[in-house]
C-alpha cells in the first residue's frame, strides 16, 4: 500500500516565514527612501514652474511681483503663486533690489518636516536644509536640489 503524505512540514513553512522577513528587511527602507523622493518631487517641480511664471511677469512688468519684494507701482498681483502643498509650504521674497530679484523658498511640512529648497532669480538652486539625525545630507557643492540620500542631486 502507497501511503503518501500531503502538507508542509513546520520546518518548510519556517523557512518560508524567514526569507519573507528577510526580503521585507531590505526592501521597506528602499521603498520608504522611494516614497519620500516622491515627495521631493513636490517642492523641486512647484519651485521650477513658479520660477518660470516669475520669468514671464518680469517679461511683461519689467519687474518681480509685490510677493517678491517688487514694486507696488500699479503692476498686476501673481496669481496663482502656491502658499503650500501636500508636503511644502512656499515663500518669496526679495533677494536684493526690490522688483529686480526673488528668492523662492519651499520648507518640508508633515512627513517632509525638515527639508527645505531654495532657486532665485539667477536660477541658483540650493538644498538650504535636511533632516537632522538622518542618512540624507545636503550636497557638496551645495548648487542643487537633494534628490537620494548622501547629498545626491
Amino acid at each position: 500500500m502507497n501511503t503518501r503524505q500531503h502538507g508542509v512540514t513546520l520546518i518548510e513553512l519556517l523557512i518560508v516565514v524567514t526569507i519573507a522577513g528577510i526580503i521585507a528587511a531590505v526592501a521597506m527602507p528602499a521603498y520608504q527612501d522611494y516614497v519620500m523622493r516622491g515627495k521631493l518631487a513636490d517642492a523641486h517641480s512647484i519651485l521650477g514652474a513658479t520660477r518660470t511664471r516669475l520669468e514671464q511677469y518680469y517679461q511683461d512688468n519689467r519687474s518681480y511681483p509685490v510677493a517678491c519684494g517688487g514694486t507696488a507701482d500699479g503692476l498686476p498681483a501673481l496669481t496663482n503663486f502656491p502658499p503650500a502643498s501636500t508636503y511644502f509650504t512656499y515663500g518669496c521674497a526679495s533677494n536684493g533690489a526690490a522688483g529686480q530679484t526673488f528668492l523662492l523658498t519651499a520648507s518640508g511640512t508633515g512627513a517632509t518636516a525638515g527639508f527645505g529648497f531654495t532657486i532665485d532669480d539667477q536660477g541658483n538652486r540650493t538644498t538650504s536644509a535636511v533632516p537632522a539625525s538622518t542618512a540624507w545630507s545636503t550636497p557638496s557643492p551645495n548648487t542643487c536640489w537633494v534628490q537620494k540620500k548622501g547629498g545626491v542631486c
